[in-house]
């Protein structure tokens, strides 16, 4: 199971960063060029969380079996100072938690804003700070920290 999960979630992760940089995108040029904010716009907003929090789920299961943090669990002296097995076991999911954190605070306050400039705007911001947390802590097949291919087979 830990396999199929772990394969799942790095494929997923595309569907995740595609759709947090399409509503990013569409906050900025919403925010720049004053268009309205349409039920499109939100159900972006939505979804995009909706696939956040899927990921994030995927991630929370993967944590609790993953072999890599039971190893750092039990072997914290030690462990922590492996840069690999520290990056799984807390820099990435600790980053991760908190990047969709951010995120979510930014849907729940696009949902106050009052006009649609704010609207876009709030998601704009909020987003892309969100989104550079989560680019921070991928596993890039080119890290010089830790590497994963970009996709696994």
């Amino acid at each position: 199971m830990y396999t199929e999960l772990l394969l799942f979630h790095s494929w997923f992760r595309w569907l995740a960063v595609l759709s947090l940089l399409y509503a990013i995108f569409l906050g900025y040029r919403g925010w720049l060029t004053q268009k309205p904010f349409l039920k499109f716009h939100n159900s972006v907003r939505f979804i995009t969380i909706l696939i956040l929090h899927l990921q994030l789920t995927l991630g929370i299961l993967l944590y609790y079996i993953s072999p890599i943090t039971s190893y750092f669990i039990k072997n914290f002296n030690n462990a922590v100072s492996q840069q690999e097995i520290r990056f799984f076991s807390l820099d990435h999911s600790t980053a991760m938690l908190f990047a969709i954190v951010i995120v979510s605070i930014g849907a729940s306050k696009v949902k106050r804003k009052t006009t649609d400039r704010e609207k876009f705007k709030t998601m704009a911001i909020w987003f892309s700070i969100g989104f550079l947390f989560i680019l921070a802590s991928i596993p890039w097949e080119f890290s010089p920290y830790v590497s994963r291919p970009l996709f696994r087979y």
